[in-house]
């Protein structure tokens, strides 16, 4: 007979012990939304909603190519080299050179320009850029790896409980959210960009003769008002500071109109980029635009550095869901939503009820055929699987696991497979 140590005796029953309490306070102290502080319940069981969202390549392809556009023209232009006909078309960018003979300077000012998964084509005065296949897919899985983790950082901020988000397929992510009965309000939160920039007004022309005529001037942009579309603003295309460098984002309001508002932190280098943009533009307009939207365009009056402020004729509720959007950073390019369902609570209650009453027959079950077939020793067999079921449970509980249907069934398994077991130790 194998003899064990006092101690390893004592270690076994602390053990039990504490997987006992552990799985004793998770079942007394469950919430009654199916979480707890221990044991979760996944989509299945508790109900919720699936979300499968597509990342929208085509307007990250459109984008980086509109800057490479507008980056281009500034450079030739500070080069003394003279374009025509720059247009951006789908995937694809080309300009004409107006003097063949600066042909070597300038292929050599865009292969320093364009990104390592970008290719230059030539045909006479005429040059091309594009991505190439394999700079296409290296685009698409650092955009998706982006997009995961900032609808990560948002979903987390709602309180979800062990939300389920992936990749799947070359584009899209799979989002599934147990206990979230709104997927309109997830939806909302996650179908914007939340892409902040501040862009100085384009002062050498109205906005008004711009959109009658339907000719934007070079490096400028024409983009609406938030609250009221008819109404534009014309904007320098390059954006001075971006949401990227803001540090923290925060619902507040206004000590002097009492305006709900969002406060806002930059880092350091937003912040000297910020003091040198306003201490250079005082007496000029600078417009807070949000995806593509002009929030308001401000006057300069006085040189600022790291805290601002947007107003914009907020809510409370829309300063507080903008703040969190701006803290947990711009998605690099718009979800669209592919496939979409809502799981009722419904058969998740059944089913744990279900689970329950299967895993108590199946123990008392397995405990009477035991201690009738075997005796004394089917008895140490039940106990011991008992004390196996607490430690498993107890495990879970302090792993703060997510249990699911294949969870139940692991665990009716687990009782069969166990007693054999015992019966071979004993």
């Amino acid at each position: 007979m194998i003899r064990l140590s006092t101690w390893f005796y004592n270690l076994t029953i602390l053990v039990v012990v504490i997987a006992a309490s552990v799985a004793v306070s998770t079942v007394v102290l469950r919430d009654d939304d199916g979480g707890g502080i221990g044991v979760n319940l996944g989509l299945d069981l508790q109900g919720g909603s699936y979300l499968l969202l597509e990342v929208d390549m085509d307007s990250v392809v459109q984008e980086r190519m509109d800057n490479l556009g507008e980056t281009i023209r500034i450079s030739m232009r500070n080069s003394r080299i003279g374009i025509s006909n720059l247009s951006v078309n789908s995937d694809r960018l080309s300009f004409q050179l107006r003097d063949e003979l600066q042909f070597i300077e300038a292929r050599d000012i865009l292969n320093g320009l364009i990104a390592p998964e970008m290719r230059v084509t030539i045909s006479e005065n005429t040059l091309s850029v594009a991505f190439d296949e394999s700079g296409l897919s290296q685009l698409t899985t650092m955009t998706v790896g982006q997009a995961i983790e900032i609808v990560r950082a948002r979903v987390d901020e709602t309180g979800t409980k062990e939300p389920v988000i992936q990749r799947q397929g070359n584009n899209r992510i799979l989002l599934q959210l147990p206990g979230v009965d709104d997927p309109e309000q997830v939806k909302s939160l996650l179908g914007k960009t939340a892409k902040l920039g501040f862009q100085l007004v384009d002062i050498s022309a109205s906005a008004e003769s711009v959109k009658a005529s339907g000719r934007v001037p070079p490096g400028s942009e024409l983009l609406p008002s938030r609250d009221n579309p008819d109404e534009h603003y014309l904007l320098n295309k390059r954006v001075m500071v971006s949401g990227q460098m803001l540090e923290d984002a925060r619902p507040s309001f206004d000590g002097q109109t009492n305006e709900a508002v969002v406060s806002f932190t930059l880092n350091s280098t937003g912040a000297e980029r910020f003091g040198r943009v306003t201490g250079q533009n005082i007496g000029r307009p600078f417009a807070i635009v949000l995806d593509n939207e002009v929030i308001s365009a401000p006057v300069i009056r006085s040189q600022i550095f790291a805290n601002g402020q947007i107003s914009g004729g907020f809510s409370v509720d829309e300063t507080n869901e903008l703040s969190l959007l701006l803290r947990s950073g711009a998605l690099p390019a718009p979800l669209l939503v592919v496939e979409e369902r809502s799981v009722g609570p419904g058969l998740g209650s059944d089913s744990v009820r279900a689970g329950q009453v299967a895993s108590i027959v199946g123990l008392a079950g397995v405990a009477l055929f035991m201690i009738s077939s075997y005796g004394m020793i089917g008895c140490l067999a039940v106990i011991a699987v008992f004390i196996n079921m607490l430690l498993l449970y107890g495990q879970l509980s302090i792993l703060g696991a997510t249990l699911t249907l294949p969870g139940i069934a692991g665990s009716l398994l687990t009782i069969g497979m166990a007693v054999d077991a015992k019966i071979m130790i004993c």
